[in-house]
């Protein structure tokens, strides 16, 4: 279980400081597949930080598994992403002078892994890269690499997912591909899957959608509704022209968040 209980983010811009996050309540149990979309700047990729526990909030309080990830030092922050969270960036940050096998193979062996030579294997054999094991980046496609990623990011075997808009240097092919390797792996290992995201059919698949916008959540919406929307006036932004055109995602807020909000 994710939860985020008033989380707040703040950083200076000139004279002034700009509010990236604005006080934010949820929960994401175990296992869940929750994508988040919403325009340039509504803060997805900062909340993502937060949640691996690169970023520091400037206020509120994350749990992971009971865990107040907010009180750790740097060195238990470590630990914790050793243990439980892998993470997918867009740009992939293979190490350019290791192998496709040894990008894969180098965390485990950092971790003390025993069998980190054949784990290692089976995970390149899970993204359909044993042909291009010993491979270097520079010798692979941008899909590839990214596949490359996704073995390192399951390489501690973690419990949490988390990818920052994986897709968004592929073409459509290998892009699907990388999102249906993420899925399979989410499905297979019960592993709970964070999706930051731009291409909303690709958000759509997931069991849950939240949409950000402002730094606040201005729609959560799960797969089990069956087309059934909440509402709730987005009144800060009613008369806000800005965002991605027709995101239906973010016009509708469901009343999940203001239901966990009066739980508090």
């Amino acid at each position: 279980m994710i939860e985020l209980y008033r989380l707040r983010k703040e950083v200076p811009s000139g004279a002034e400081t700009l509010t990236i996050l604005h006080s934010l309540d949820l929960s994401i149990p175990d296992g869940q597949f929750v994508s988040i979309v919403g325009p340039s700047g509504s803060g997805k990729s900062t909340l993502l930080g937060l949640i691996a526990g690169l970023d520091a909030p400037t206020a509120g309080e994350i749990t992971i598994d009971g865990e107040a990830i907010t009180t750790m030092d740097e060195d238990s922050l470590a630990a914790l992403r050793g243990r439980k969270i892998g993470i997918v960036f867009q740009s992939f940050h293979l190490i350019s002078s290791l192998t496709a096998y040894e990008n894969v193979l180098v965390p485990m062996e950092i971790a003390g892994l025993g069998d980190a030579p054949e784990r290692a294997r089976r995970l390149l054999e899970d993204v359909d890269l044993t042909a291009r094991a010993h491979h270097y980046p520079s010798q692979l496609s941008g899909g590839e690499q990214q596949r490359v990623s996704i073995a390192r990011a399951f390489s501690n075997d973690p419990s949490i997912l988390l990818a920052d808009e994986p897709t968004g240097n592929l073409d459509s092919k290998n892009g699907r591909h990388v999102f249906d390797l993420m899925l399979k792996l989410n499905r297979q290992r019960g592993t709970t899957l964070i999706l930051i995201t731009h291409d909303h059919e690709l958000a759509a698949l997931a069991d849950r959608r939240i949409a950000l916008r402002d730094g606040r959540v201005v729609g959560d919406s799960s797969s089990s509704s069956e087309g059934e929307t909440n509402e709730t006036p987005d009144t800060d932004h009613a008369n806000d022209d800005g965002g991605v055109a027709g995101d239906e995602l973010l016009e509708a807020a469901t009343a999940a968040t203001a239901e966990r909000q009066g739980r508090r």
